[in-house]
């Protein structure tokens, strides 16, 4: 089953981008598939609200909805004793990535898991990355030239990735393209697919007129449903499927 996801009004940003930028998310059924889940830092300083400048300031409805299915889908895919990745954003102190400011660093709390999360930490069958830079790939590239997450694919002889967490347009984002660029260049020799559940990803709501109040520039705006919907849309165009709905065996 497939569907495209309706347009609004065009008289509304999100709207014509809709429009002018259409998606199509897919119905996936994960049975038969040797696939591990990925979680792209669903750490404090994204998701608890007013855990730090990047998290949201009050309940956020996309980012709330993220946690719960990354819960779900975690817990399913342990259930069936299937791998999971997760990263963990950890920037070293004084080294902030313009035009964001200062998040995530290692000591804040804002690096760990969200609450909900948390108890992943003691899964035996989830490996835990914490990554000093937003692009996943890289982040896990170690001193001796090694990669964390292309020995894990490899380790588990994966097909298939399903992708979820935060922030859509960017940690997730630089992640699955790389990953698709790595694919191709046959560094993962079993992996076929990259899926992206959409409503297992959100992304940070930085309206412009609350960037400049904090003193940022304008172009730090981030509009939230704007951002996702252009990050979903790049993924999808370098070969990432889009999911909109997920199948588990029981």
């Amino acid at each position: 089953m497939e569907n495209t996801v309706d347009p609004v009004s065009e008289s509304s940003l999100i709207g014509q981008l809709r429009n002018a930028l259409p998606v199509r998310l897919e119905a996936c059924e994960l049975a038969g598939r040797h696939v591990g889940l990925v979680i792209v830092d669903e750490v404090n300083g994204f998701a608890t609200v007013g855990a730090g400048a990047l998290a949201p300031r009050t309940e956020n409805p996309q980012v709330s909805g993220m946690v719960a299915e990354t819960d779900r889908l975690a817990r399913a895919f342990g259930a069936q004793d299937w791998p999971i990745l997760a990263f963990l954003d950890t920037h070293i102190p004084g080294k902030p990535e313009p035009p964001y400011p200062p998040h995530c660093e290692a000591g804040t709390d804002e690096e760990n898991l969200v609450p909900e999360l948390a108890w992943l930490e003691q899964e035996p069958g989830v490996t835990l990355i914490r990554k000093d830079c937003i692009n996943g790939f890289v982040g896990a590239i170690a001193s001796d030239g090694s990669n964390g997450v292309v020995d894990w694919v490899n380790r588990h002889r994966l097909d298939s990735l399903l992708v979820v967490g935060i922030c859509t347009d960017i940690c997730v984002m630089d992640f699955v393209l790389t990953m698709l660029s790595a694919r191709n260049h046959d560094l993962m020799p079993s992996l076929r697919e990259i899926l992206v559940y959409e409503s297992g990803c959100a992304t940070y709501d930085l309206p412009r007129e609350t960037a400049e109040a904090a003193g940022l520039p304008a172009e730090a705006a981030h509009p939230q449903d704007a951002t996702h919907h252009m990050g979903l849309y790049f993924m999808a165009s370098r070969g990432a499927r889009l999911v909109g709905e997920v199948s588990i065996p029981a």
